[in-house]
């Protein structure tokens, strides 16, 4: 069992001069605490579990693309939210995943601490480590709050990052093809 940080909430009430037996306040704690626990459970999850044996020998030799796959984050730095879209492409090598797999490993890696670039990044590897596939694209576009709320508050700003693995690194028309697909349907 892990630790309540419900008294942490308390205390962090009480340092930015709030009341927390407030009637507003009094149940803040516990619902910071079960939100936390909410937004943050990919710590909690495991890559075999969320695959459950969806990995599965097919011939397939064109691209795999599960596209605007909505993400929700924290941000690590100042545990503000970030959130955007995900695209994420591979080459098959004789192994496909189920589809509803793909957005589980994306929400697995945004249910953390995060920060996009990593995310993208670990997308990646794991679809490169669980299919061995030709290749792996994916990309990411988020809107972060910190960036919106606080600091320089631009509210339109959009960072794009991503991840190209195998074909879709070492091959530009393999690249254009996926960078294309995304752009197609917006």
């Amino acid at each position: 069992m892990k630790k309540s940080i419900q008294p942490l909430i308390t205390e962090l009430l009480c340092s930015l001069g709030e009341n927390p037996q407030r009637e507003g306040l009094l149940k803040t704690p516990q619902r910071v605490e079960e939100a936390y626990r909410f937004l943050m459970r990919g710590y909690d999850q495991d890559i075999r579990e969320i695959l459950n044996d969806a990995v599965f020998s097919e011939v397939c030799d064109e691209m795999v693309l599960v596209r605007n796959i909505e993400f929700y984050s924290l941000c690590e730095h100042h545990m503000l939210p970030f959130f955007g879209r995900a695209h994420v492409a591979y080459l098959p090598k004789g192994k496909v995943i189920g589809l509803s797999k793909v957005p589980r490993i994306v929400d697995m890696y945004a249910r953390r601490l995060q920060i996009q670039e990593r995310m993208t990044n670990q997308i990646a590897t794991t679809l490169q480590e669980t299919l061995d596939p030709y290749g792996v694209a994916v990309v990411l576009e988020g809107k972060h709050l910190c960036m919106m709320m606080r600091g320089v508050e631009k509210q339109n700003s959009f960072v794009t990052s991503s991840a190209m693995l195998g074909a879709f690194k070492e091959d530009r028309a393999t690249r254009m093809e996926f960078l294309n697909l995304i752009k197609s349907w917006e």
